[in-house]
């Protein structure tokens, strides 16, 4: 497993983990990121990477991103 943060633009990983408080959890799952979903990296600017999952696309800092695991 490997965070989020750490994927290459254009790869794709299916989320095994998330990390963090409740709030934060609670947070990422609002926005799709559930376990067993699939997340692909579509570009990193300025510290923040957007992402594609579940047919949108979501903006997220690396902060946040790495406590997605892959």
């Amino acid at each position: 497993m490997i965070p989020l943060s750490m994927v290459n633009t254009g790869e794709t990983g299916l989320i095994k983990r998330i990390t963090g408080n409740e709030n934060t959890k609670h947070f990422l799952e609002n926005l799709g990121f559930t376990e067993g979903s699939n997340v692909t990296v579509v570009s990193e600017i300025g510290g923040n990477i957007i992402v594609k999952i579940k047919e949108s696309r979501v903006a997220i800092d690396k902060s946040m991103a790495s406590r997605i695991y892959i």
